[in-house]
């Protein structure tokens, strides 16, 4: 029996080891649809609804029918207890959303959650080792060729998988990609963010980047804390001169950025409290949201 869930969007649980998708569905031969990616951790998903309203802007970036949100919670809570009826870990739930079958009829909708993959925990407790790649376009590019759907989660992530596989030839764990002009973006799957002392500061989603969950969890719970957080342009000198540089994102929360082009990056003063910073955000920031 797989160690896996797969929930449909009419709320039913199907046997994870069977077929689910037609042949013919978008989300197969044409990449056409949008994911979100959520931490289940202690029984609960984490920042539920960050996660909806990127899926919903997602939705509407790619003029897909607009996602029922209380359709999709629904879908997240069947999906998680039946997680949780068999284990205790921390799992990876995952939505997805195509445009459905080329033939036509209505969209494809299902949720899965299966186990964490084994770089998760070894990216949380010994960092990556991280070279930067060209992404090839400028920051602005997003505003001139809006079709590109560069701030959307799409299902179309050969290009990012590339990029990761030609890290690990040259020795390296992740990447993270600059723009035409030299500019910070972002990591394959992932939100970068540096500290300089007590300020934090992430790339701006405008420079054609996906919006962080992760990190919008992370600067509510660190400007409560005393930091000033910021969304500014970083460039490649500032990941070497900062005083910590990680890798954010839903499942693997903080890996720590720990050489970069093969230069050894030193441990932050703040490395164990930022760490702790974002597991309080994504295990409290959700349920806030809900509540709200």
């Amino acid at each position: 029996m797989s160690e896996r869930v797969v929930v449909t969007l009419d709320g039913q649980v199907h046997d994870a080891d069977m077929p689910l998708l037609y042949a013919d569905d978008l989300a197969a031969v044409r990449g056409d649809g949008i994911f979100e990616t959520i931490l289940v951790r202690g029984g609960a998903p984490c920042t539920v609804e960050l996660h909806v309203e990127r899926l919903l802007a997602s939705a509407r970036a790619l003029d897909l029918p607009a996602p029922d949100p209380d359709e999709w919670r629904l879908v997240i809570g069947l999906a998680v207890d039946e997680w949780t009826r068999t284990s205790e870990d921390e799992g990876v739930l995952r939505l997805v959303l195509s445009r459905g079958r080329e033939c036509g009829g209505e969209p494809t909708g299902y949720a899965t959650v299966g186990p964490l993959h084994e770089r998760v925990a070894k990216a949380r407790a010994d960092g990556v080792a991280v070279i930067t790649l060209e992404r090839g376009y400028s920051v602005d590019f997003a505003a001139q060729a809006p079709w590109q759907l560069l701030g959307a989660k799409t299902l179309s992530y050969a290009t990012n998988m590339a990029a990761l596989r030609h890290a690990a030839r040259r020795g390296a764990d992740d990447v993270i990609f600059t723009s035409s002009e030299g500019r910070v973006l972002e990591g394959p799957r992932s939100t970068v963010v540096i500290a300089r002392g007590k300020t934090l500061i992430t790339p701006p989603p405008d420079h054609g980047i996906l919006a962080g969950t992760t990190v919008e969890a992370l600067f509510r719970v660190a400007a409560d804390k005393g930091y000033t957080c910021e969304r500014a342009d970083v460039f490649p000198a500032d990941l070497i001169a900062a005083d910590g540089v990680w890798l954010i994102s839903s499942i693997t929360l903080a890996a720590r950025v720990v050489s970069l082009n093969g230069v050894a990056l030193g441990t932050p003063a703040i490395a164990d409290e930022f760490r702790s910073m974002v597991d309080l955000a994504v295990e409290t920031i959700g349920d806030e949201a809900s509540a709200g």
